[in-house]
């Protein structure tokens, strides 16, 4: 299929390069022409619990198209903190497709979700895809979460996608893309920096389609 990816970061943090080195990432950096991601790992023993996602007031309202979900496989880890960090990466990829659904580069969820160099790289993103008059449809797959809390403010995740049943949609006539991509499995890497209002926002992403990591 055609479906998309994230654009990829400019520099990764050092501490999101040896997450995916020892995940079996290497230091190749072939990523998608464009593409959108997370990265994860488990929490040290220095971080300090985290507000759970119910606690947090002010989440921007986010609706996906009835043709088009997302399934997360192995999402929750029954810590309070790891899964914290997993919530709000759902909450991040939920309100990315919401925004290209509705055609709303500006949605107030993007910021809210994401920020710094991994903001510009998810605003261009959106943005091309409402300049290409197109959006989505299908399911896409998550599994495989690693995560690594740093500190009480600090994180990484790495996950992988199976982008096999989603698909581009032209918005004018419905037309769907179904025309097949060199492979399905994208590996995504993200660093996250937990804000003063208890989200876990991504400032850093990357992603790589074909790495052997997530294949079967």
């Amino acid at each position: 299929m055609n479906r998309r990816t994230l654009p990829v970061a400019v520099a990764a943090a050092a501490t999101v390069s040896l997450l995916l080195t020892a995940c079996g990432g290497g230091d190749d950096k072939t990523n998608d022409k464009i593409a959108g991601s997370e990265q994860s790992a488990p929490p040290s023993a220095s971080a300090s619990p985290s507000a759970s996602p119910s606690d947090v007031t002010g989440r921007p309202k986010i609706t996906l198209p009835a043709d088009f979900k997302n399934e997360f496989e192995g999402w929750t880890t029954g810590d309070p903190v790891k899964d914290a960090v997993l919530t709000d990466v759902t909450h991040r990829i939920n309100a990315t497709d919401a925004a290209i659904a509705s055609d709303e580069p500006a949605s107030p969820a993007i910021p809210f979700y994401y920020q710094r160099d991994a903001l510009i790289g998810a605003d261009k993103w959106i943005a091309d895809y409402k300049k290409d008059g197109l959006t989505v449809t299908g399911t896409m797959r998550f599994f495989s979460p690693k995560i690594e809390v740093f500190s009480a403010r600090s994180a990484a995740v790495t996950y992988c996608s199976d982008d096999t049943k989603a698909f581009n949609k032209d918005r004018k006539t419905g037309k769907v893309d179904m025309s097949a991509s060199s492979s399905p499995y994208v590996t995504y890497s993200t660093a996250l920096e937990k804000n003063d209002k208890g989200i876990w926002q991504t400032t850093r992403l990357d992603s790589k389609r074909g790495d052997k990591t997530c294949a079967p």
